[in-house]
């Protein structure tokens, strides 16, 4: 069994989303050697934790016992390498910042698909599905056919919805993520719009992978996460792709091979967009990394949750 549990969840209540909070759920997980990112805000609490089973199970009982948190729904994959560097308890604004003053999920979200269903809609002539992650994410993995915004940030999904709407008015829609959580923004957001219905995969991605057999999935690709495994496929078992410790894309094996890839400095996709000052600071930051595993220790420096595009 691998040493890690790691836990995704999310959970649209009221809270009060204070220091004194931020404190204790941070308590909680140091005691139990849990590390990874948990997010608070009034909306609700958002976060993805890894550690040893136990650790990790005290951590989600403490969540359960917050108001309106008694049935928090987590994702769990386990991984052999711990797939964080430290831990943060942050508060913010939103738990995933559509940035739309008066949306929220807490009064109305579209109607959830359980990933059994979720072929039987995307497959039916008269239904648009949509990927409401960011465009990097989408690059290594979607469901087929699906529409991908190309949107850099999740701020430009409400503009870009709008403009589609616009070309197709009387299409019925179907919205995916990784989790679930931007979905019940997103489709929150369509409600308040003036939808009358509108469909979001429950569970997200990673519930859809963990359910559905690989011989019945729509999905092609991977999925990427943000912690250190960086994809994930089906049944959640870690994916090809690793991260560029400069840009943080997703790389595909075949980019290892390209002459533009430079362990820790640059990569396809960043190649000649960063300065000769960043580039010697990302190859000493390399350096350093690589003195430091031969010692047997970890080089924290800018961690992938640090620099993580949310």
């Amino acid at each position: 069994m691998p040493a890690y549990r790691i836990a995704a969840f999310y959970k649209f209540t009221p809270l009060t989303a204070d220091k004194s909070l931020q404190q204790a759920l941070f308590d909680v997980c140091s005691r139990n050697d849990v590390v990874g990112t948990i997010l608070i805000a009034p909306e609700g609490i958002n976060g993805t934790i890894g550690g040893p089973a136990g650790g990790v199970e005290q951590v989600l009982t403490a969540l359960r016992a917050l108001p309106g948190c008694a049935d928090l729904e987590h994702k769990e994959s386990f991984s052999d390498e711990q797939p964080f560097f430290r831990l943060k308890v942050r508060l913010k604004k939103e738990i995933v910042t559509l940035g739309v003053p008066g949306v929220d999920p807490n009064r109305a979200v579209g109607t959830y698909v359980a990933p059994e269903d979720w072929n039987a809609l995307i497959s039916s002539p008269d239904v648009v599905t949509i990927d409401t992650r960011n465009d990097y994410e989408v690059r290594i993995g979607q469901f087929k056919g699906a529409i991908n915004p190309e949107t850099v940030s999740f701020r430009e999904f409400p503009d870009w919805y709008r403009n589609f709407r616009e070309t197709r008015p009387n299409a019925r829609v179907a919205m995916y993520c990784t989790g679930g959580i931007r979905c019940e923004k997103s489709t929150a957001f369509a409600l308040a719009e003036g939808e009358d219905e509108v469909f979001h995969l429950k569970g997200g991605i990673l519930k859809y992978l963990e359910t559905i057999p690989e011989a019945e999935s729509l999905w092609e690709g991977e999925c990427f996460v943000f912690d250190r495994r960086v994809a994930v496929k089906h049944g959640l078992e870690v994916g090809e792709f690793v991260s560029c410790h400069a840009c943080r894309e997703p790389l595909a094996p075949e980019d290892l091979k390209s002459p533009l890839f430079e362990k820790g400095v640059s990569c396809p996709h960043c190649h000649g967009l960063t300065s000769e000052e960043q580039r010697a600071r990302y190859a000493e930051r390399q350096k350093q990394q690589a003195l430091a595993a031969a010692r047997g220790e970890k080089h924290l420096g800018a961690s992938y949750e640090d620099e993580a595009r949310r």
